[in-house]
Formats: structure tokens, C-alpha cells, sequence
């Protein structure tokens, strides 16, 4: 058996005091997740949205979702009602409909924009220049959404020089955007990037949401 607790406490303990721990416990059963919380964890990232909407009708009410794959529109209305962040926003279409949803349910629905850094076709995300003239676009309107910030993935190889090179670029456009479009927005405020194998390079570039699964509760249980 996992000691789950355990290996939450020594990844907590070895995070600076600005870096939030995401949880990653999709393909994780719900036990899984109640021997995370037991242990204090209260955050908890999920890819899948009817995985999520079963966890989150059985789990306790004061976890804090995030949603952090690729997520299709036809699926927002499903995890709207209570969702608290999504890392994944790709488009301009995704966003007016997550506003939408949020609309629908009086809540305002933290965002992250999902950039594309790696040298890997199977990540997704918006470019840098399809970023700025999402930006760019009149967002006035969006009143049920709130952009908190980026979301990136490295490539996942051996690398680590490219890791940290990726994690570098995505840390500049970071601050580009936060001086130019964020500027006195403090809400504007979160980095994340970094897994179970590079957080830690990811925490040097400046990264302030790490999201960890394998580190904590093992290999994925398909």
C-alpha cells in the first residue's frame, strides 16, 4: 500500500511557502484521494470530467477541483457548478463557454491559459502570438471567468537542460503578459508548471502550482 500521507508531507515540506501542491489523482480511486485529504491535502487536479463529477459527488464538499487536460466544451456545463480552476484554457471559444456556464451558476470561474512550450505535437495549448491576441480581443464581457495566470508542460525527456529552457520561456511570457496586460490585476498571479519529474526545475523558473500525481500516489491505476 502506498503511504500517501507520507509522501505528501515530504513533497509539502520540500516546496517554497509561494508554490501550491496540486494533487494529480485522476485514474486514482476516491479512497485514494480520502487518505490524501486525511493528510491535509485539500487541493486535487483532474483530466477527465466525468471522472471529476463522480469524485466530486462522493468526496468532502471543501476540496478545491482543478480541472487540468484538455477540455472540450460540451463538458464544461458539467463541472461548472463547482469546479474552482481550470488550467487548460486553449481558446477564445473554450473561455466564452466556461463564462457562460459560470453565468448560469452565479459563480466566477478562475482560468489559466494553457500555453504550448514543448517540442511535442501531443501538448496542447495556445502559441505565445495566439496568447496575445486572446489578450488583445475585447474580453470586457467575461465577467464569470478570472485569468489567474499559465499552465505549460515541458517535453518529457531526459533533457533536463530543454525542461529548464521551456519552463524559461514560459516564465518570461509569464511576466511579458503580467506587465502588459495584467499589470494591476494581483489575481494575475500563477505559474503552473512542473510534474512528478521536473517540479523541481520547474520551482528554479519560477513556477507557483506544481502538479504532482505519481510522486504521490504511485503509478496511475487505469
Amino acid at each position: 500500500m502506498n503511504n500517501i500521507a507520507e509522501h505528501i508531507q515530504k513533497i509539502k515540506a520540500s516546496l517554497p511557502a509561494n508554490v501550491t501542491l496540486v494533487a494529480v489523482s485522476k485514474f486514482h480511486p476516491a479512497e485514494a484521494l480520502m487518505e490524501a485529504y486525511e493528510a491535509g491535502q485539500r487541493i486535487f487536479g483532474e483530466s477527465r470530467a466525468q471522472e471529476l463529477v463522480a469524485k466530486e459527488k462522493v468526496l468532502p464538499k471543501d476540496i478545491e477541483w482543478h480541472f487540468i487536460g484538455t477540455l472540450q466544451t460540451n463538458k464544461v456545463k458539467d463541472i461548472a457548478p463547482f469546479i474552482h480552476t481550470i488550467h487548460s484554457i486553449d481558446s477564445l471559444k473554450l473561455l466564452q463557454e466556461v463564462n457562460k456556464q459560470a453565468e448560469k451558476h452565479g459563480r466566477i470561474i478562475r482560468v489559466l491559459l494553457e500555453i504550448h512550450v514543448a517540442e511535442e505535437e501531443t501538448k496542447h495549448g495556445l502559441t505565445p502570438d495566439e496568447c496575445r491576441t486572446l489578450l488583445d480581443s475585447d474580453l470586457s464581457n467575461l465577467r464569470h471567468v478570472q485569468i489567474g495566470g499559465l499552465m505549460g508542460m515541458a517535453t518529457f525527456t531526459d533533457d533536463m537542460e530543454r525542461v529548464r529552457s521551456e519552463f524559461r520561456r514560459l516564465s518570461s511570457l509569464f511576466h511579458e503578459l503580467k506587465e502588459h496586460y495584467f499589470a494591476n490585476q494581483p489575481e494575475f498571479k500563477d505559474l503552473s508548471m512542473g510534474m512528478s519529474h521536473d517540479y523541481h526545475i520547474a520551482i528554479e523558473e519560477g513556477s507557483t502550482m506544481v502538479r504532482i500525481g505519481t510522486d504521490i500516489f504511485g503509478e496511475r491505476q487505469y
